[in-house]
């Protein structure tokens, strides 16, 4: 019973994983996911395809864990690989989130800037025109 429920989660594994990668690699075609992001989900699909892949491979990984079923390691495993690709994305979106709070702040000065520049401007053009009404 034990070798036919790791052969079921193993099929399942194998194909839910090439659907995955797929999926991700059409994502990047029509880029609708950059390469740099489509990266982590790649390794992450590839891991599960290898873990799916080898006999047996998920039981040795359970023993070595001390985890006694081992379809709870597959979820474990993809629970921790979630997890480390959230905190990749937090630090990314942490960047961004500083990086547009500087191009703001640029903005707003180059705005001010450009303000003061055309006032100087038109009365630089007041002063200089004739006075037509005498």
């Amino acid at each position: 019973m034990f070798d036919l429920e790791i052969n079921r989660l193993q099929i399942v594994t194998v194909v839910g994983s090439i659907f995955f990668l797929l999926f991700i690699l059409e994502a990047v075609r029509r880029q609708r996911l950059k390469e740099a992001y489509s990266l982590l989900w790649l390794i992450m699909g590839t891991g599960f395809l290898v873990i799916g892949s080898w006999h047996g491979g998920l039981g040795v990984i359970s023993e070595m864990i001390g985890i006694a079923y081992a379809p709870a390691t597959l979820f474990l495993i993809l629970i921790v690989t979630i997890l480390l690709i959230l905190i990749q994305f937090s630090i990314v979106l942490s960047r961004r989130a500083e990086q547009i709070k500087d191009l703001t702040q640029e903005l707003a000065l180059l705005s001010q800037k450009v303000e003061k520049l055309q006032k100087e401007h038109q009365t630089d053009d007041n002063s200089k025109e004739p006075d037509t009404q005498a």
